[in-house]
């Protein structure tokens, strides 16, 4: 099997899919969540029967959470490993928002004075949006709108201040952690070095060291570290002459060609430094440009990006519009990735552009583009 391969039934992706959401989540560690849409879908592509509606309730309610941890982006966390994951990251996320908050007139008076303002503002479970603590800032005398808003919002997350509540609308609100996640596990370092490398190299292996780094953002130190602790649980390998980490008995048999609507920032690709294992030679022009090019929503079949797709909303229907995809194997089957993403919805979707895709599982006209 190749190393795509393998990452896509290690991310459950293919093989056995998760039971629910929350097992996604929980297997993977965190999952990049800026974009909530497509984090939500990424989700759904991993769980069997998991509808987007039961993914915004669990969020509602709690038991999936959204703060910035890791590197400084918004990630899909349990409240039981918020505490222990943002006490490992948070030095290092610190720092790079530290680079930019003298532009932002931003210093530790300011920041203990700005917590103390949201603690009070959102206490006894007050679910405020972003422009609601910006005004209880503003009555306090602490101007906050803008990049500067957002930077004093994004230190208050990573000291495990505050952390998502609940959708009100279409807007998201910020609730206290004490009282989002009041039981979460707290970790000695080396305990949470060794669980957060454990749990990255069974659920994205084959990987490497640096790819670790980047999706961690943890220096290489702290990952070798993480390694040496966590090399009981890991089987190590020599691929094309790098080394590379994956959970023991990764090697399972290969699939039938499977395609995937990834969304944005889907941890397939976005969770390694060298995406190229997925990235077929033959597509690489001026569609997807290189490296940072595929972490929008892209087509992967059999683990290789093979276009773009985007999504919009028409009359009570979901369009799926493909970039022209005419290289595709006879056996693959576009309709069952598109029939995966209205089960998810709960709306009826068809394709448009690309090669003509047949008939979904469910017996849903696809028409040619």
């Amino acid at each position: 099997m190749t190393v795509a391969l393998r990452r896509l039934r290690a991310q459950g992706l293919t093989g056995r899919r998760f039971g629910s959401a929350i097992g996604v989540v929980g297997h993977l560690g965190a999952v990049q969540a800026q974009d909530d849409a497509g984090a939500r879908w990424a989700l759904g592509l991993r769980a069997r029967g998991v509808t987007d509606r039961e993914v915004q309730r669990l969020f509602d309610r709690g038991a999936i959470l959204r703060t910035h941890v890791l590197r400084p982006t918004w990630h899909f966390v349990l409240p039981d490993d918020v505490r222990w994951l943002l006490e490992l990251t948070a030095p290092r996320v610190e720092a790079r928002l530290a680079y930019h908050d003298p532009r932002l007139e931003i210093d530790p008076a300011l920041l203990r004075r700005s917590y103390a303002v949201v603690e009070v503002a959102l206490r006894d479970e007050r679910y405020l949006t972003r422009a609601e603590l910006a005004a209880a800032l503003g009555r306090a005398g602490i101007r906050a709108s803008g990049q500067r808003l957002a930077h004093l919002l994004m230190h208050a997350e990573v000291q495990g201040i505050v952390v998502s509540g609940p959708r009100r609308g279409r807007q998201f609100t910020y609730a206290l952690l004490e009282e989002r996640a009041p039981g979460g596990r707290r970790l000695e370092r080396d305990e949470a070095l060794a669980e957060l490398t454990r749990r990255y190299f069974t659920s994205r292996g084959p990987a490497r060291a640096r790819d670790f780094a980047w999706w961690s953002g943890l220096t290489m130190a702290d990952v070798e570290r993480g390694l040496t602790l966590a090399a009981p649980n890991l089987v190590r390998e020599e691929i094309e002459g790098s080394t590379h980490w994956s959970a023991p008995g990764s090697r399972a048999a290969a699939n039938a060609p499977r395609v995937h609507l990834l969304p944005s920032y889907d941890e397939f690709l976005v969770a390694y430094r060298d995406r190229t294992a997925a990235l077929a030679r033959d597509r690489l022009d001026t569609a997807l440009p290189a490296n940072e090019g595929v972490l929008g929503q892209v087509v992967v079949v059999d683990g290789q990006v093979r276009g773009r797709w985007r999504r919009r909303a028409q009359a009570g229907t979901v369009v799926v519009e493909l970039d022209p995809i005419d290289d595709l194997d006879p056996g693959v089957d576009l309709g069952r990735a598109a029939d995966d993403l209205a089960d998810f919805l709960g709306l009826p979707v068809t394709v448009a552009g690309g090669r003509r895709p047949g008939t979904g599982n469910a017996g849903r006209p696809f028409p040619p583009g």
